[in-house]
């Protein structure tokens, strides 16, 4: 995949959704936020990570002390300082490197992981955007089961601070049904002893959890379905809602 183009197009997307909207507007799936705080959290998160990248840090950056950090008044001008947020981040990986190892939540990790964790962070905003308005959200199967990959390798061998996600030997199967996806629509994850592991593929799972890979990335992330059917749980379904309860961000 084509992560610095997924993301500067998604971010092409989030920007023309909001930019005729009341910016005042409330988003129920992000309590307390506005549309302009989701937009300058997004356009700053961008701006922060291309800092990172930048400077090479090798500890985290106060997100306040970003260049540029918050968005013109203007719909206009916020919708281009959002643009031009993503495009601070694709130069910064290009000029470092991207295989330059620099500091992230997850530990060192090469700066081209800032573009794939930024992507997301855009596509998931831009779920909760079209939330706050009303308005129809797609996501093409591939990159949704991207980003479901994406939280889960942020999950992976992650000491939890508080109860796991899955108590040790237990299963969850996660199956896209849309798409040619193959392998990459499968996931089966395993809880170990404080933590959990995971593998693209088949398998049967204490609980199974079937649906399109959009419905399945909201789901993960916990935002609201449009259709509260879309998923299909099969076997045990307090693992699949203790999963939930286990992982916020």
């Amino acid at each position: 995949m084509d992560y610095t183009a997924a993301l500067l197009e998604q971010n092409q997307l989030l920007g023309e959704l909001i930019r005729p909207a009341d910016p005042a507007t409330p988003v129920p799936s992000c309590p307390e936020w506005t549309l302009k705080q989701l937009l300058t959290h997004v356009g700053r998160g961008h701006r922060w990570a291309a800092t990172i990248v930048r400077d090479r840090a090798d500890a985290p950056i106060d997100p306040r002390s970003v260049p540029d950090g918050r968005p013109p008044e203007d719909p206009d001008g916020a919708h281009e300082w959002l643009l031009e947020s993503a495009r601070t981040l694709v130069e910064a990986v290009s000029v470092t490197g991207p295989e330059t190892p620099v500091w992230t939540f997850v530990g060192p990790r090469p700066a081209a992981w800032w573009l794939r964790r930024r992507l997301h962070e855009a596509t998931v905003h831009r779920a909760d955007a079209a939330i706050a308005l009303g308005a129809g959200y797609q996501l093409s199967a591939p990159l949704a089961a991207d980003g479901v990959s994406e939280w889960l390798a942020i999950w992976d061998g992650r000491q939890a601070p508080g109860p796991a996600p899955l108590d040790p030997g237990v299963t969850l199967h996660l199956h896209a049904t849309d798409g040619d996806l193959g392998s990459e629509g499968e996931w089966l994850i395993r809880g170990e002893d404080g933590a959990v592991s995971w593998e693209h593929g088949h398998g049967k799972g204490d609980a199974a959890v079937r649906g399109r890979a959009v419905d399945l990335l909201l789901a993960v992330l916990r935002r609201p379905l449009d259709d509260p059917d879309a998923l299909e749980v099969i076997g045990d379904a307090k693992t699949w809602q203790l999963w939930l309860e286990r992982t916020p961000f």
